[in-house]
């Protein structure tokens, strides 16, 4: 089958909804958005990737997580602990030769799963994701806790400061060519994460994909 299409996953804490692009078989690319607002902001354009992939044989995954989608956890009892858990979860059933696209806070969850590679796209660390939350609460003069409309305990947001994405071994970092940080590639466009509403960028998405193509073949 290459049509998109609804599929789950189970894991220790239930069963999450995916969604599934191009082939079953041969390389699995799973796709883990941002974390909270970013993740609205970024959905569309990461399917855009994922049809791409099709176009090159490669199919893919973008599952909901505990709390994020349509998940039955509420996003208020959902920890980065359980996350990272279904994420391991569905890599033991996608199998061994199963690539991550991580966007932003998105590389945070695969740090406990055993990958083919990883391809990162501007990737953050929790502690860069918490000011970025803080920054976003103060201008909107929400009261401590409140961010966006998720309550976030003193505990969680310690273990969200603490999260550094897995890096070594077969990584790929991507990155805009406004970030002057290393990375392994550079491309022009916005951080469509920094915008207000959702939006899209088509030949980006076109070239990351090809990117990951190569990577992979390579």
């Amino acid at each position: 089958m290459t049509g998109i299409r609804f599929d789950h996953y189970d894991w220790a804490g239930g069963r999450e909804a995916m969604l599934r692009f191009g082939p079953d078989i041969g390389p699995i690319v799973l796709a883990a958005l941002p974390l909270f607002e970013e993740a609205n902001r970024t959905r569309q354009f990461a399917c855009t990737i994922l049809r791409a992939l099709a176009g090159y044989g490669i199919g893919s995954v973008l599952p909901d997580f505990p709390g994020t989608g349509e998940s039955l956890v509420a996003t208020a009892d959902a920890t980065l602990s359980d996350k990272r858990r279904a994420y391991v979860a569905l890599t033991q059933v996608l199998g061994v030769d199963t690539y991550a696209l991580s966007i932003r806070s998105g590389a945070l969850l695969e740090v406990d799963a055993t990958l083919a590679g990883r391809w990162h796209l501007s990737p953050q660390s929790g502690e860069e994701l918490v000011r970025d939350l803080e920054r976003a609460r103060v201008a909107a003069g929400k009261k401590e806790g409140d961010y966006a409309g998720n309550h976030l305990s003193f505990e969680r947001l310690a273990a969200l400061r603490e999260a550094v994405p897995r890096g070594g071994g077969r990584c790929r970092i991507i990155r805009l060519d406004t970030d002057p940080r290393a990375a392994d590639a550079t491309y022009p466009g916005v951080p469509l994460w920094r915008r207000s509403e959702p939006d899209n960028n088509i030949q980006l998405a076109q070239k990351l994909a090809a990117d990951i193509a190569h990577w992979i073949a390579a």
